[in-house]
């Protein structure tokens, strides 16, 4: 059970690697389509840049939960909290490593997705793994907080609080591009 699990973490992992990656570009393939902005960067902030870590993540764990949610009674509890751990790692690094050098490096920052991402499901895996029951009340919490995560990441792409996580570094503003 525990190789099982494994695979369907690197499989995960890789998932959010690919998605994330190409839901950089979909905005602007798309002609700018407002639907396709709902889900993919419509700029270069670190907000956008944790909602392609996020969104992937979010219709693979559709996946996951329905070929593994029997077997981990924990899992959306689980997911939620590694999803947080994720989504931290992305401007915890970012700006650790820009505040250190001073500028941001394109490698660095897809080092940045990368890591947040293996991070996440290492995490993922450790979690699931201990084998410890989730209570009713904690799947709850987890669904609503992935539910609220994925408002959010919606919400803010049209309503962007004014804020340093929200702003554009090449155009500098916030949200969709006027």
């Amino acid at each position: 059970m525990r190789r099982r699990l494994f695979w369907w973490e690197v499989g995960g992992f890789a998932a959010v690697a690919v998605l994330g990656t190409l839901l950089h570009f979909t905005y602007d393939w798309s002609g700018k389509w407002v639907v396709a902005a709902s889900f993919s960067a419509v700029n270069e902030s670190t907000w956008e840049h944790m909602k392609l870590l996020f969104m992937p993540l979010f219709l693979v764990t559709v996946v996951q939960v329905c070929f593994l949610g029997r077997t981990y009674a924990n899992f959306l509890a689980v997911r939620a909290c590694t999803a947080l751990v994720g989504l931290a790692l992305i401007p915890t690094l970012f700006y650790t490593y820009t505040g250190i050098l001073g500028y941001h490096l394109m490698w660095a920052d897809i080092a940045v997705f990368l890591l947040a991402d293996l991070g996440m499901f290492l995490l993922d895996f450790r979690l699931l793994s201990s084998g410890r029951r989730g209570a009713l009340w904690e799947q709850i919490a987890g669904l609503l907080v992935l539910w609220g995560l994925a408002f959010l990441f919606v919400w803010f792409t049209f309503r962007p609080p004014v804020l340093g996580l929200f702003l554009d570094p090449v155009t500098m503003t916030y949200g969709l591009p006027q």
